[in-house]
């Protein structure tokens, strides 16, 4: 396989955020919905930008919303967020090997570089695209053309790695070869259904994919 740029999503991809996504929504949500949302109602809410997310709660509040959730994420975000087993190992891998790195998040850039620095991240993405650097964000093509024009990229060389389905068709729709990852809260058959062409059980697998 000739790739030679790997865009990677962050959250529940690299970086474990799940617990901490879910406390945010969670919180959020008693605050402005009368319904007690459980936590595996909460799961839909995962992936898309937070905007999209509220508005299906109350299309008048979805500002005061984001900053509340914003807000208690913040200030929990280094009790909860690690990376993922093998992930920092082989990220320093593959940028040795001189394989072009980025993150492509639909979280804002200052919270993203937040988890990179937390957990041992740092130096090793030559971009990040957040939500506020595109107009559309995922599963729209326009954050990961965005990122191969700064890369000086190709979307026929390039690999998207994700856990969400938003991930898999932004790739798709990009033109690049897409991975899914198996610790997907959303569930490993779910993200299947949508035909990556690779399914990593661990980050590492990739420098086997890669032959690295």
């Amino acid at each position: 396989m000739n790739i030679r740029t790997i865009l990677f999503d962050l959250d529940g991809t690299l970086i474990d955020t799940n617990e901490l996504i879910i406390a945010s929504f969670l919180h959020t949500l008693k605050v402005y919905s009368n319904h007690e949302y459980s936590r595996k109602e909460v799961l839909d809410f995962i992936g898309p930008p937070l905007k999209d997310s509220f508005m299906k709660i109350d299309p008048d509040r979805v500002d005061e919303m984001v900053a509340t959730y914003r807000e208690h994420n913040l200030s929990n975000h280094d009790d909860y967020v690690t990376a993922y087993p093998t992930v920092v190992d082989t990220l320093k891998q593959l940028k040795a090997a001189g394989y072009q790195l980025a993150i492509v998040t639909t979280k804002v850039k200052s919270t993203a570089m937040m988890g990179i620095a937390l957990t041992g991240m740092e130096g090793l993405f030559e971009t990040v695209i957040g939500l506020e650097d595109v107009t559309n964000a995922k599963p729209h093509p326009e954050p990961i053309i965005k990122a191969l024009q700064q890369l000086d990229g190709q979307a026929s060389t390039t690999l998207m790695v994700g856990d969400n389905y938003h991930d898999i068709e932004a790739g798709q729709n990009a033109g690049t070869k897409t991975a899914g990852v198996a610790w997907t809260i959303k569930g490993r058959e779910v993200l299947e259904a949508y035909q990556p062409d690779y399914m990593l059980e661990k980050m590492s697998d990739l420098t086997t994919i890669l032959g690295v």
